[in-house]
């Protein structure tokens, strides 16, 4: 009888991979790599007509083979099991497949949906006992999502290039974000600094001495002392300050009461997408690419020795902090066994999140809680360990019984014998009486508050004490500060509190602001945000002619409402009409009302350098510049002068800003440190793992600006005017030129020094870079003579034939000196007709000779360190747009 033969189709080879030896004989698992359908690229590819919004959708550009190898697998096997991630997008690469795998009746019969929140072995055999069909809802939420992106970045974006400059575009929700960081940039901005003053006492227990404690003023006879926009008890200015120092010197000082209390501190839950991003920003420095890119191979399998590939974590894109009651035991085991039944609650601890639509998933937790972090040390890289670690303690600790902390708050009076006055001050310390969950987890906060300054203060015992002895005062001006920027962790909070986004779209919107150059990240691995001048400009056009559209508030109701969807509550239709009433009214107004910003000439106060006339402002491609009004491009002799706008730039010598810190990039899919590679197209960032075993394909093109260098001085002048040489990084590869461009345009040419050339007799031989990258010699008297070779000449006569010169020829057998009259196989004659009428002049053999000499070894063959992998048609789509 004849074994029945099942297909499974997964995302990623890595978790093809370690599932494939959970199901044994009879199954295959093959990988998508992805998406494997989109909407097109070169059209909106939504139905408007009709308001059907129907997407209209096709295979991938380059995911063609994919398609046809999964289809004659599917059509060999009796079974096809879809087992993408367990959330919307997941679903629909699920529907997307079915779609291709199902054309007809039979075919769909077959097909089935699997999922499962941890890729382990039972969890995976379970998930396959219980296949279902796609669950419509979900992908209609996530076409509804798609749609409205489409929506609004295909009609929004011919605006900007339009308006502001060709290549921009507009994201739903990213230019929400965007706005977020914009408005906070402005707060600072316009923020006025209030001073204040504290003031604190140094004391200890009279005549006792011992160790000193510090009591700070709060109020003058009961009455707080207060600044407005102040929180914290102070002074308002220096004279108040001396004036109590005064008072203060000739004053009793004694113990007015001392409260103490119990408080519990519960554990936290166990990580949301969100909460992980923020811990591991603030704890471990992981930005969030870095941080789910790690997350995704620890869920997705790593090599544990003789055991293969093993998920280690959840799934960990999601937003419910639930946990299976299978792993609260695993983890009170371990609490059990290895720290005391004094650790354990007498019952789990359960934990709800927002919405109960939200619960189908889990927390991010170890999938088995005895796997410790020291047992895995062997065998995780340490940037996969340190997060494991982070993942794996606080789920512990949230199985575990409350700190215990014993809060003791001292009221001190100091009566004054100067002005009668009395004035208070006051301590506060805590100490820890039990340490429960804190045992294995400390919870961080991105500012400290008073609880951090409680806890840090040790305060001797004051039980039976009257009066106290002054050591010294200690006055201290401050200033208020502004808000601080956003860095990822506190914008990754502001969105999930403002429910803007969700946990699968954190990473992609803040590394999409950031790729399209709206926003720089200054100051480290917790670098902050600074938008850039293109970014308020964009923020300011989008935000002024679609109010509605571009609103936090009915971003955020558009979250809710695609949450609906998924639950069935809603009809994805009924979402996008509603949305369309809206976005069609603005965008008519906006076409017709949006403020030009290419044509801005805006005249100013400041005068020109060179002529004195005034100086306006215009729009160019890197922003704002001042330009001298007296140009006239009719008339050359007309002044040219030009200077950089700075004001509009990005403040970065703020202290946040010149923070040190890493700058490496992150692979979104495993967190390694990309690489920069060079390829057939210019350089660009790959993951290390692209040829490994699984593959990691993710790389990234860099922008034009992003591949240029800044000029780099030689230390040469320039022999036309006189200013410094600079290198420059230009389309064809880098070049030295003039520091005084535009008006001067010299450019220093590579010359064959000591050789004329062979045709005109008259030009140097300079070398040159054709469009294709490939390195050829020309004669610079072009194009009056029209001499190349594509070997480098060398000025040494044949000694054969007697040509005036050889060239340099580097073949696999070596680099050879040759006759450039050297007699060609017919093969070659062939080849070279084929590529070219039109022979190079210095390589036409009217003289036969057969002069060759070896002088050196050839080079090294090209590797993919050196020159980049080779990217495979079907990984084009990984390209972002």
């Amino acid at each position: 009888m004849a074994t029945s033969k099942s297909l499974v189709i997964v995302e990623s080879p890595a978790k093809a991979k370690t599932i494939e030896k959970y199901l044994g004989r009879g199954y295959e698992v093959r990988a998508s790599v992805g998406h494997i359908m989109d909407l097109p690229k070169n059209d909106i590819g939504v139905e408007l007509k009709k308001r059907t919004f129907e997407p209209t959708l096709i295979v991938s550009p380059g995911k063609e083979k994919v398609v046809d190898q999964l289809r004659k697998a599917g059509a060999k096997a009796d079974e096809i099991y879809l087992a993408p991630d367990p959330d919307r997008e997941g679903e629909a690469i699920a529907y997307h497949l079915a779609m291709q795998l199902g054309k007809n009746a039979a075919e769909r019969k077959k097909i089935r949906r699997v999922t499962f929140n941890e890729i382990t072995k039972k969890a995976v055999q379970e998930a396959f006992q219980h296949a279902r069909d796609i669950d419509q809802n979900l992908v209609n939420a996530q076409q509804t999502r798609r749609v409205l992106d489409r929506l609004v970045g295909y009609q929004i974006s011919p605006l900007l290039w339009d308006k502001v400059r060709r290549g921009l575009s507009a994201g739903r929700v990213q230019t929400v974000a965007l706005r977020l960081i914009v408005e906070r940039e402005r707060l600072i901005r316009a923020f006025n600094p209030v001073e204040y003053w504290t003031l604190d006492a140094f004391l200890h227990p009279e005549r006792q001495g011992g160790s000193s404690f510090k009591a700070r003023l709060v109020g003058i006879n009961g009455e707080r002392v207060s600044v407005e926009t102040v929180s914290a008890p102070a002074f308002p200015g220096e004279k108040e300050t001396k004036a109590a120092l005064a008072a203060l010197e000739h004053a009793d000082w004694t113990v007015a009461s001392i409260d103490k209390k119990q408080r519990k501190q519960n554990p936290p839950p166990p990580f949301t997408t969100s909460q992980l991003q923020q811990d591991a920003s603030r704890k471990l420095g992981f930005n969030v690419r870095r941080t789910m890119g790690i997350a995704q191979r620890l869920y997705e399998g790593v090599e544990i020795g003789s055991e293969g590939s093993i998920g280690l974590i959840t799934y960990m894109r999601t937003d419910s902090p639930r946990v299976a009651p299978e792993a609260k035991v695993s983890a009170r085991d371990w609490i059990a066994k290895n720290l005391g039944a004094q650790y354990l609650p007498e019952t789990p601890n359960n934990y709800k999140g927002k919405k109960d639509m939200q619960d189908a998933h889990e927390a991010i937790r170890p999938t088995d809680a005895a796997r410790t972090p020291e047992s895995l040390a062997g065998y995780l890289s340490d940037e996969q360990l340190k997060l494991y670690k982070l993942i794996w303690q606080r789920f512990v600790a949230s199985q575990m019984v409350p700190a215990q902390l014993a809060i003791t708050q001292v009221n001190i009076a100091a009566q004054s014998r100067l002005d009668k006055r009395t004035y208070d001050f006051r301590v506060s310390g805590t100490t820890v009486v039990f340490d429960g969950y804190q045992r294995v987890y400390e919870a961080s906060k991105e500012r400290k508050d008073e609880d951090d300054e409680s806890l840090a203060n040790k305060l001797p015992n004051l039980d039976g004490v009257n009066r106290l002895e002054l050591e010294k005062l200690e006055p201290e001006q401050h200033f208020t500060e502004p808000p601080p920027r956003y860095n990822e962790a506190s914008l990754v909070r502001e969105l999930e509190e403002q429910g803007i986004g969700r946990p699968s779209t954190y990473a992609s919107i803040i590394n999409t602001i950031q790729d399209r150059e709206y926003v720089v990240k200054h100051g480290g691995s917790r670098g902050r945000f600074y938008p850039t001048e293109i970014g308020v400009v964009v923020c300011d056009l989008l935000v002024e002619s679609f109010p509605y559209i571009f609103d936090t508030k009915y971003t955020a109701r558009l979250e809710e409402e695609l949450d609906d969807i998924e639950e069935g509550k809603e009809k994805w239709t009924d979402l996008l009409n509603g949305f369309y009433d809206y976005f069609e009214d603005e965008l008519k107004d906006a076409g017709k009302k949006m403020r030009n910003v290419k044509r801005m000439e805006e005249m100013t106060h400041e005068k020109c350098d060179v002529c004195g006339s005034p100086l306006v402002l215009k729009w160019g491609k890197f922003g704002t510049f001042y330009a001298c009004s007296a140009f006239n491009k009719k008339d050359p002799a007309s002044c040219t002068f030009t200077k950089e706008n700075i004001s509009a730039k990005p403040d970065l010598n703020t202290p946040e800003a010149q923070e040190a810190g890493e700058t490496e990039e992150y692979c979104e899919n495993c967190g390694k440190v990309m690489v920069l590679r060079r390829g057939a197209f210019g350089p660009f960032m790959s993951c290390p793992d692209y040829n490994a075993d699984p593959p990691c394909r993710t790389f990234r093109k860099l922008s034009q600006k992003q591949q240029q260098k800044p000029p780099e001085p030689t230390g040469e002048d320039c022999p036309v005017c006189g200013k410094p040489l600079v290198l420059r990084q230009g389309a064809y590869g880098e070049f030295v030129s003039c520091s005084g461009y535009p008006k001067c345009k010299y450019i220093k040419q590579n010359l064959i020094e000591g050789m004329k050339c062979p045709k005109c007799g008259e030009g140097d031989l300079a070398e040159r870079k054709a469009r294709r990258g490939n390195v050829f010699w020309g004669c610079t008297n072009y194009p009056k003579c029209d001499f190349t070779s594509n070997n480098k000449p060398v000025p040494k006569k044949c000694p054969q034939c007697g040509s005036p010169y050889l060239v340099e020829k580097v073949l696999r057998s070596g680099i050879y000196l040759e006759c450039p009259n050297k007699k060609k196989s017919a093969e070659e004659e062939s080849s070279t007709r084929k590529r070219s009428k039109k022979t190079a002049a210095g390589d036409e053999a009217t003289v036969v000779c057969t002069y060759s000499k070896r002088i050196g070894d050839a080079p090294p063959p090209p590797t993919v360190e050196t020159h980049g992998p080779v990217v495979e048609k079907e990984k084009k789509e990984l390209q972002p747009v």
